[in-house]
């Protein structure tokens, strides 16, 4: 393989679970990096999931994991980790707490384990795909492997979907 191994990669190959790597060109200048996966990997909307840091009660970094088209609702990522409030962490700290620039930053094989939730849309999909740990490169893995790994609670965290 001549691609340089991530931490997520790397985390993966050592748990010896099934993956497979999706590489595109990332142009600089795109934000947009769930659409811009999307695009050139032709792959559904619902089955590209992005991780966002968020940070809870105003103390506490969690990683919310939830498909790409959708928005997270703070009160149930807040609510799901027994908090009360909850807003998106500052850029630096999410590169921080990680070790992975925005646009690439994955679940799996973070710096700092963090508490994860990932959207039980998730277990609707025999596979699924997330950041591999760079801008441009999407692995695409079982859902009960990544819940495995992470050690992540499901919850229902999407915006609009929450039950109240």
């Amino acid at each position: 393989m001549s691609r340089a191994a991530t931490p997520a990669t790397a985390a993966l190959a050592r748990a010896g679970v099934p993956f497979t790597i999706h590489e595109y060109a990332h142009e600089p200048g795109v934000t947009g990096y769930g659409e811009e996966a999307i695009a050139a990997l032709s792959v559904s909307l619902d089955r590209i999931y992005k991780t966002l840091i968020v940070r809870v009660d105003g103390a506490l970094l969690v990683v919310a994991v939830l498909p790409v088209g959708g928005q997270l609702s703070m009160k149930a990522i807040a609510a799901a980790t027994g908090g009360k409030r909850a807003e998106l962490a500052a850029a630096a700290d999410a590169e921080r707490s990680t070790g992975y620039v925005l646009g690439g930053i994955s679940p799996l094989g973070q710096r700092k384990r963090l508490s994860t939730v990932v959207d039980a849309s998730l277990l609707d999909h025999l596979t699924i795909y997330c950041s591999a740990g760079r801008r441009g490169m999407q692995v695409e893995l079982a859902p009960a492997a990544l819940i495995g790994l992470t050690g992540a609670s499901v919850a229902l965290i999407v915006a609009g979907i929450e039950e109240d």
